[in-house]
């Protein structure tokens, strides 16, 4: 099936809004074994979308349209769409119904200017839209059979995974059922994994298991996409390929599927009846982020404690005497995770230290991660260095002080070595 997305709108032609929709769209296609041919943006014009639907109608099999379904002036989708299919706009009385009731439910007024969403093709299918007022459709262009979809990410996705994805599936004429299953890694680069997974598409016959990569510093997600007769045959063909992905990849599985690295360390701090007290440095408080805020924490994270420097983490947690020059070390981390855990009366306590580079930032410019993991009975640190520029380092002394307590948790070694970690010494 050859499948086309077309995403309208000015904002997005113009770059003024990044268009992630695309790339939503599309990874979701291809993790059911559905892949785009074709992408085109298209401003708010009436002739410039006729060509891009009459052009999309004559080369594809099925065409998603993202955006133009509002109801301002410039939302153009549903008028274009009549054009190009030939037939007139009609008013869908029970989405019109609908968006009525919604608005009732909210105590508004629905405006005059919502009833134009409810303008649909006279030939068209409605798709729902379970969370907004934008009304989702089917029509036939061409020969090509396009769903068209609201610009709003999280009614869009609703939409594509409910509605238009078994659609498209059913049209592929594909009688298979596909299964994604996922691995997400920290430490190990894509072209890495590549090589350390080689062969393993092999151990399954006909080509029914695809191995694929998405990266996204700092995190790798492996992704297997399975295609069987039924769910039992899926499982039967994944299981020993998603074995010997574990036995390779090994300690650097961070998660599984949904599964999140700070879900990870939450469950295991929960299931210990264990809790937690953070100390970081440079990291904008983005390693407290990713724990605080989960269903469940309030009974796991203790404290966190956010500084810019060596001196005022120290009189943050209690210390004095703090190091004049600053310079960070796994020895100082180590007594700042000690002290922290003592002072907030946490079973565990993580300290994540960050020296930067002096200068302006650049591709060059790097930074020293010192951090340590302490509990009453026991501490370990880590020494790292990491250049890529101020975001790179941050993002990555993030991630290696969340991985390194995952690992302390599962019993695994924090010092084993990374793919964007740096071994030669700071000059």
């Amino acid at each position: 099936m050859r499948i086309e997305i077309i995403c309208t709108g000015d904002e997005v032609l113009t770059g003024k809004i990044v268009n992630t929709n695309f790339s939503y769209m599309s990874q979701k296609l291809e993790d059911v074994g559905l892949a785009v041919q074709w992408e085109t943006t298209v401003g708010d014009h009436r002739e410039d979308l006729l060509r891009a639907f009459q052009l999309a109608g004559e080369r594809a099999d099925a065409v998603i349209v993202n955006g133009g379904l509002g109801p301002t002036v410039d939302d153009l989708s549903q008028e274009i769409a009549a054009q190009a299919a030939g037939v007139d706009l009609v008013l869908h009385e029970g989405w019109l119904a609908r968006m009525e009731d919604m608005f009732q439910r909210r105590s508004r007024v629905m405006p005059p200017n919502n009833r134009k969403q409810a303008m649909l093709p006279a030939t068209a299918e409605m798709i729902d839209n379970p969370v907004g007022t934008a009304c989702g459709f089917a029509v036939d262009i061409g020969k090509a059979r396009f769903f068209f979809t609201p610009g709003v990410p999280r009614e869009l996705r609703r939409m594509l995974e409910e509605q238009i994805i078994p659609r498209l599936l059913a049209r592929s004429g594909v009688q298979t059922t596909i299964y994604l299953k996922r691995f997400h890694s920290y430490g190990l680069g894509e072209s890495h994994v590549d090589a350390m997974l080689k062969g393993i598409e092999d151990l399954v016959p006909e080509g029914t298991v695809k191995l694929g990569f998405r990266a996204h510093y700092p995190q790798l997600e492996t992704k297997l996409t399975v295609r069987g007769t039924d769910m039992d045959d899926v499982r039967t063909k994944l299981a020993p390929v998603e074995q010997e992905v574990r036995k390779r990849l090994g300690n650097f599985i961070l998660a599984e599927d949904d599964a999140t690295l700070e879900g990870t360390i939450l469950n295991h701090l929960t299931q210990g009846h264990a809790t937690l007290s953070i100390v970081e440095m440079f990291t904008s408080g983005q390693i407290a982020a990713r724990v605080a805020p989960l269903p469940g924490a309030e009974a796991v994270f203790r404290r966190g404690v956010v500084a810019r420097s060596v001196a005022d983490i120290y009189t943050a947690v209690g210390l004095t005497d703090a190091p004049l020059d600053g310079a960070v070390t796994p020895a100082m981390a180590e007594t700042i995770a000690i002290t922290a855990r003592r002072q907030t009366g946490a079973t565990h306590a993580l300290a994540v230290l960050v020296e930067l580079d002096a200068g302006a930032d650049r591709m060059d410019f790097g930074g020293t991660i010192c951090l340590a993991i302490a509990t009453a009975h026991d501490v370990a640190s880590r020494r790292s260095r990491i250049v890529g520029g101020r975001e790179w380092v941050r993002l990555g002394a993030v991630e290696m002080g969340l991985d390194c307590l995952r690992r302390y948790l599962q019993g695994l070694p924090v010092q084993e070595r990374i793919d964007f970690e740096k071994t030669d010494e700071k000059p």
